[in-house]
């Protein structure tokens, strides 16, 4: 179609491809684009229908429709001798023009009339009429065509031709398609672009107009279409014309044409109802399961009695799109069962869940690899006993034989993700062609929603695979303290976000805490929320001071790029010295809660700015604690919600950490409760709860050791003396040695402060040598002469872990023993 003259073209081949020579509309059909309100009065009236009817668009606006295009009558039947030769006759496709004009008809119609002009003429009119449902004032639109226009201009007497009838394509997916919905609102030039899609859409779902020519060609009134032959309406009218040429009876069904059309049109109108309301059932949500049941239930018991639906193994585990064609080891899984036969009689033979394949032979195989409809109108013995064989000693042949089965493909991008296998009871009508058309739509529909909840599903499991994998697993017990967490996704801006929580074992039995929260949501987020969090844990591993470490991840951040930008929170806990030492970048203040009289608060923390804004001091400070308090720091979206001051969220968070728990996991659980149900939450959250529980002075052992080479006997005396009076003599060979091997590089390399050895007794026994010298030393092969490069050796076959950090004034390294069993 063309605005200026409301042309549309044929196809390139139009209808020379198959049809008779001579018998195509030559060059592009003049259409007449008229739409009719709700009071029957002419809105809107094209540049073609002017042309077309001869009356002028100010003169046709806002008269009624049926004064101004009074239907004269149908066109004659086909003659040689009539205006038109054998183009002249049409068979009818439902009601006449006048009723669709006139409000008469609920449901789109096409023919040929002849229609009184202004000048006292008439015309001969190929026509399309489309009622129009919603919300706008338009009731009608009515296309139209001169039927002049496609007589032919040198007849073949030779040739064999039929008549040409206007028609409709419907439930179909040809490109002529996207033409109609680019062009129609084009020339309808007074409607509104919202008016113009509307009524766009509901060609589109009513049916195209096409022209059929012969037997064999259909053209499409725009390029690229088609449509499918009424065989039924042609057959039926072919037995009447024998009927009355050999004298015979006419049989009652086809006595009145007309009824037949009309029980035809409201069949096909019942479809497009039933496939509206389907398509409103299915795809109210995106979860996969529950997606399968509404498509399943969607069809029964309105269309079929029985609905199985099969989905390949990938859909069903929520992996990517499969690829390739199905064969006979691609495995079916059985998601959904749909009947309405006495409850439990599938249960048993056909379960749920079950996975199989299907063999070449079978129709469900047929389906999958052609992706094609396969329609078996009665189930006989034999196909019944070739299915049976697929259930093993199960007998399922008194459930499906004498059924009519209809098998259906659910495609998504030309590939088939799974089919549907619908069986009528033997006392129901069987499914014919029309069926099959309907239930081809029907799986088209229901393949594309059960893709977009396949792709949310894969998606989304993409989205916790990385976000778990970003997350570290943080074990429930370090040294002096019991640990705590949870991560919950964002609910409204995606699961992946740029919450992290973290704890680092550091020198001395001491433990990092780590909450950061960087600005964002999604992929690039979480990204960055990676690369932040593995920094944080390398500079941790330094034993860099609290503040120092903010001060290098900030700079980090400007580093990595002007949008990185996060708050994040540090503390220390020392149990030993039973003190926090924390600092604090931009992030929302953690909740300390004393285990003595279980009163909870807010630390007074220096808040500064968040990592990557720059140029910010950040100060550190001390918190004295004691056994037993517990700590808890979060990310904001646990407090903070749309709309409420985030004092209230802050309050709420110190009132429910307060409230005592049998457990840290139900500590943690009571404060989401508490935070999470008060709505308008949209961000992930992060919770870290740790409770400090401190090293009693009697499980601590220093010694200051001189740097004479002697010292080191006296080590391991040391270590033997305390390993007894622990009860931990089982241990001393081992690690007496291990301080030995320590205490002597130690003394070797000290250059001026003593060397100082610590036993700790915890859920480990843990040993530190530190002294002075800021050379870490390195795991390295010794060969048979070498005098150096065994100690290190010996020391990480024994423990069960052992390291080497810097620290302030030298370094430390230790290793772990892990204690005998009582």
């Amino acid at each position: 179609m063309d605005r200026g003259t409301d042309r549309a073209a044929p196809p390139d081949h139009q209808a020379g491809s198959g049809a008779p020579t001579g018998h195509a509309p030559a060059g592009r059909i003049p259409l007449a684009v008229v739409v009719v309100d709700r009071d029957g009065l002419v809105s809107h009236w094209s540049t073609g229908a002017r042309r077309l009817f001869g009356a002028a668009k100010e003169s046709a606006i806002g008269r009624p429709a049926a004064d101004l295009l009074p239907v004269s009558g149908a066109l004659p039947e086909d003659r040689e001798d009539t205006p038109y030769g054998p183009y002249g006759g049409y068979d009818g496709l439902g009601p006449g023009l006048q009723a669709s004009l006139d409000g008469g008809l609920s449901y789109p119609a096409a023919g040929r009339a002849r229609v009184g002009v202004p000048d006292g003429g008439r015309v001969d009119v190929l026509w399309w009429a489309y009622p129009l449902i919603g919300p706008g004032l338009e009731r009608l639109l009515v296309l139209a065509a001169d039927a002049a226009a496609l007589r032919p201009h040198e007849p073949d007497e030779d040739a064999v031709v039929e008549r040409i009838a206007p028609a409709f394509a419907l439930h179909t997916d040809f490109p002529g398609a996207e033409e109609l919905a680019r062009r129609l609102p084009e020339i309808l030039p007074s409607m509104s672009v919202d008016e113009s899609a509307r009524i766009v859409a509901q060609v589109l779902e009513l049916g195209y107009p096409i022209l059929e020519f012969s037997q064999n060609d259909r053209v499409p009134v725009t390029p690229d279409w088609g449509v499918p032959r009424r065989a039924e309406r042609r057959a039926r009218r072919e037995r009447l014309a024998r009927a009355v040429a050999a004298g015979e009876t006419v049989p009652e069904e086809l006595r009145d044409d007309k009824d037949g059309e009309d029980l035809e049109y409201a069949a096909v109108r019942e479809r497009l109802e039933f496939l509206n309301e389907v398509s409103g059932r299915i795809g109210t949500s995106l979860d996969l399961a529950r997606t399968i049941v509404e498509v399943s239930k969607a069809v029964v018991p309105r269309f079929t009695d029985v609905a199985g639906t099969y989905l390949r193994e990938q859909v069903v585990a929520g992996e990517g799109f499969p690829e390739g064609v199905p064969d006979t080891t691609t495995m079916w899984h059985r998601v959904a069962l749909e009947h309405t036969d006495e409850p439990g009689r599938w249960d048993d033979v056909v379960p749920v869940g079950e996975a199989m394949p299907f063999p070449a032979h079978t129709p469900f195989f047929q389906c999958m690899t052609t992706g094609e409809p396969v329609l078996v109108p009665r189930i006989s013995e034999q196909m019944g006993h070739a299915i049976a064989s697929q259930f093993e000693k199960r007998d399922i042949r008194p459930l499906i034989t004498g059924r009519s089965m209809l098998v259906v493909p659910l495609k998504a991008r030309n590939v088939v993700l799974g089919f549907m296998v619908l069986l009528r009871h033997p006392e129901r009508a069987e499914f014919n062609d029309m069926d099959r058309v309907t239930g081809a739509e029907l799986a088209a529909r229901a393949g594309l929603v059960l893709d977009n909840a396949r792709m949310y599903t894969y998606q989304e499991s993409v989205a916790e695979t990385l976000q778990d994998s970003m997350l570290p697993h943080i074990p429930p017990r370090m040294a002096g303290c019991d640990i705590a967490t949870r991560y919950l996704p964002g609910t409204m801006l995606g699961r992946v976000g740029g919450d992290w929580f973290d704890s680092v074992k550091l020198p001395g039995a001491r433990t990092a805490f780590v909450v950061g929260d960087v600005m964002g949501h999604g992929l690039n987020s979480a990204a960055m929320m990676g690369q932040l969090r593995t920094a944080v844990q390398t500079m941790a591993a330094l034993d860099l001071p609290p503040a120092q470490l903010l001060r290098n991840l900030d700079d980090l951040a400007q580093r990595l790029g002007d949008t990185y930008l996060a708050t994040c929170l540090y503390a220390v806990y020392d149990p030993i010295a039973s003190e926090l030492h924390l600092a604090n970048a931009g992030h929302i203040p953690p909740v300390l809660v004393r285990a003595e009289d279980g009163r909870s608060e807010l630390l007074d923390l220096p808040t500064g700015a968040p990592v990557g804004v720059g140029g910010v001091p950040f100060e550190a400070v001390r918190v004295r604690v004691e056994p037993g308090d517990r700590l808890v720091m979060c990310t904001d979206g646990l407090v903070e919600v749309r709309g409420e001051d985030i004092g209230v969220g802050l309050a709420t968070l110190c009132e429910s950490a307060a409230h005592p728990a049998a457990s840290m996991d139900d500590a943690c659980d009571t404060i989401i409760r508490a935070l999470n149900t008060r709505g308008g939450r949209k961000d992930d959250v992060a919770l870290l709860m740790a409770r400090l529980n401190g090293i009693e002075p009697g499980d601590v052992a220093e010694w200051r050791l001189a740097l004479d080479p002697a010292e080191v006997g006296r080590a391991r005396a040391a270590v033997r003396e305390q390993l007894h009076d622990w009860g931990l003599a089982r241990l001393a060979d081992s690690a007496e040695l291990m301080v030995s091997e320590l205490v002597t590089n130690a003394v070797r390399h000290s250059h001026r402060r003593p060397v100082e050895l610590r036993l700790v007794r915890g859920d480990t026994l843990l040993c530190e040598v530190d002294d002075d010298d800021h050379d870490l030393p390195t795991l390295r092969g010794a060969g048979p002469r070498d005098e150096a490069g065994r100690g290190l050796r010996v020391v990480s076959t024994l423990a069960r872990e052992w390291g080497a950090s810097r620290r302030g004034a030298g370094k430390t390294v230790w290793f772990e023993l892990t204690l005998p069993r009582r």
